[in-house]
């Protein structure tokens, strides 16, 4: 069973500022399968928050028809087995992490012995034990996602949703949250990242959906996404007409002046 599966999903705002409204999110169909890292890339304004807040129950859907776990948004079940980290999320600062955590879990209706027992282990996954007892007012942009990360999943959740999880955050703690996020996926989790950032998903995600104006632009795994070409260039004196490559090797790609670009089929050929 899908863990998401979206069919012509339509969101459509009433403010009163434009006749017929402001479409959101046009007719968006998708599937997001278990233990995948799927990825939800646009620019800002292009749907992916407004998808996020239909599937979590937040908004309700204009037309089509999404399912979270086999139920329909509006169906509570549905939110029972998922952890969410939103955008620009605001903790109590006079929390310690520790603390944030024994109190999302008692917003689970966990008894005080599981959840200290899973926060020892989610504050060892994020690194964040040594700062456990430090209160979140200290904690630098890196930390706070993190904590984050460990909060969204105290609930031992079968679906983890990220909005924007390294937004703000530097090249080490972008570093450190991709790799929790992967650490997660290991465990068997589905994780929907969305994102504005190629660079972000492109080093973690399985799989991606591209959004723009609220449509389904492309969607598909990194590599059929990126495209990525092997070319390597090969500077040497040699004659033009002495190269005919095969075509389980690759493709010459220009040949001039002693300056050979060839595209490989696979990083394995270069040796040919």
């Amino acid at each position: 069973m899908n863990v998401v599966t979206v069919n012509e999903l339509t969101k459509i705002y009433h403010t009163g500022m434009k006749k017929g409204g402001i479409t959101a999110l046009d007719t968006v169909t998708l599937q997001i399968e278990p233990g995948e890292i799927f990825g939800l890339l646009g620019p800002n304004g292009a749907g992916k928050t407004t998808l996020f807040k239909l599937l979590l129950g937040i908004s309700s859907v204009t037309s089509g028809e999404a399912t979270l776990l086999g139920y329909p948004p509006s169906n509570p079940k549905s939110r029972e087995k998922i952890g969410y980290l939103p955008e620009n999320h605001r903790f109590p600062d006079h929390l310690t992490g520790l603390g944030l955590l024994m109190l999302t879990g008692r917003m689970f209706n966990l008894k005080d012995g599981v959840i200290s027992k899973r926060a020892d282990e989610l504050l060892k996954l994020v690194d964040m034990t040594k700062w456990a007892n430090t209160k979140i007012k200290k904690y630098s942009k890196g930390m706070l996602q993190r904590v984050g990360l460990a909060q969204a999943m105290i609930n031992d959740p079968e679906v983890l949703f990220l909005d924007e999880p390294t937004d703000g955050v530097d090249p080490v703690g972008r570093a450190e949250i991709k790799n929790v996020m992967q650490k997660i996926r290991d465990d068997g989790k589905t994780i929907i990242l969305n994102s504005h950032l190629l660079s972000e998903v492109e080093m973690v995600a399985d799989r991606v959906a591209i959004l723009q104006n609220g449509k389904l632009a492309k969607i598909g795994s990194v590599d059929e996404m990126t495209n990525k070409k092997l070319q390597y260039e090969i500077q040497a004196e040699f004659r033009e007409t002495l190269f005919d490559i095969p075509s389980d090797i690759g493709k010459l790609q220009t040949l001039s002046r002693g300056r050979m670009v060839v595209e490989l089929v696979d990083e394995s050929k270069i040796n040919w």
